[in-house]
């Protein structure tokens, strides 16, 4: 099958079984394999997407990959109605990787079971650098620094990653709770990561 010496992937032994798997754990696109909201199976892209082992999270729910319950559900929601009408469906959300960083990724999902749209649902997921604002209320320096923010960055290590000043951060930060109309941190990370 692999001829270490030449280091080539010799295909004409290959059953299409066998060529299939090389091709889901060797695409460079992560993707996972669910069944009512569980993890069945996922390749080496996703665990280092989301940085967990390749077996770690296999029968555990996909809440483990949102920032919180409520996003989780909102999510499955939107999703259900959606795949109903059509098989396939896609949006930008927050998840969350094992080392809680919070992060935007573009969700692609294909039910294979229509009737039941969560039986068995093939997913592609990619990390985009930050997410459209749905409602068009914020800039895009204001979605960057509100992504920090979620992440518990300081408004001094925001200033210095993104070499402006602290004062800016904190306008961006008091436009973002008005805004949203937040009233402290832990209110403005929530409204921000429940509204996308």
């Amino acid at each position: 099958m692999f001829d270490s010496k030449n280091k080539v992937l010799k295909t004409n032994n290959l059953s299409e079984s066998e060529l299939i798997n090389i091709a889901f754990w060797h695409t460079p696109s992560a993707q996972m394999v669910s069944s009512q909201r569980k993890i069945v199976i996922y390749n080496w892209v996703f665990a280092k997407l989301f940085g967990y082992d390749t077996d770690e999270l296999k029968g555990q729910s996909i809440l483990r990959l949102y920032p919180t319950s409520a996003d989780f559900e909102k999510r499955g929601e939107i999703w259900k109605k959606a795949l109903i009408k059509n098989t396939v469906y896609e949006d930008e959300r927050f998840m969350q990787g094992c080392d809680n960083e919070i992060f935007w990724v573009r969700a692609r999902g294909l039910t294979l079971t229509p009737d039941d749209p969560f039986e068995l649902m093939i997913w592609t997921f990619n990390r985009v650098d930050y997410a459209a604002d749905k409602k068009g209320v914020l800039t895009r320096r204001e979605q960057e620094i509100a992504s920090y923010i979620a992440n518990g960055w300081t408004s001094k290590a925001i200033a210095e990653e993104l070499q402006i000043s602290q004062r800016t951060v904190e306008h961006h930060r008091a436009s973002l709770m008005r805004k949203l109309g937040a009233k402290n941190q832990t209110d403005l990370i929530a409204k921000y990561i429940l509204r996308n």
